[in-house]
């Protein structure tokens, strides 16, 4: 049974949260969500072609065991990589339409 619980409380905090406003219909937010998703994925891809960003690259030690490592320089991305971005310039759209960010019920 503690098990149970435990394992309820994991899947819980997992749960995705949705965008909410009030007084605005479901059919609206979603709408507001598309345009906020296709914005932000012409606005993440704009990088031209010769010079794309780099993300992190995932490497592996003697061990075998996998890390991160985040390049530096001008080709360099701070934020990861464009679906990262992608994301958050998403929320960020979202956020300025007025949208708040809560967890399902």
């Amino acid at each position: 049974m503690k098990r149970l619980a435990i394992m309820a409380a994991f899947l819980a905090g997992c749960a995705q949260g949705q965008w909410a406003k009030k007084d605005t219909a479901q059919e609206q937010v979603q709408a507001d969500l598309k345009a906020c998703e296709d914005a932000a994925y012409k606005e993440a891809n704009a990088i031209p072609y010769p010079y794309p960003t780099m993300g992190p690259v995932i490497l592996q030690d003697s061990t075998g065991r996998m890390f991160n490592v985040y390049p530096v320089g001008p080709f360099a991305d701070p934020h990861g990589e464009r679906f990262m971005r992608e994301g958050r310039l998403a929320r960020e759209c979202m956020r300025k339409k007025g949208y708040e960010l809560v967890s399902p019920r």
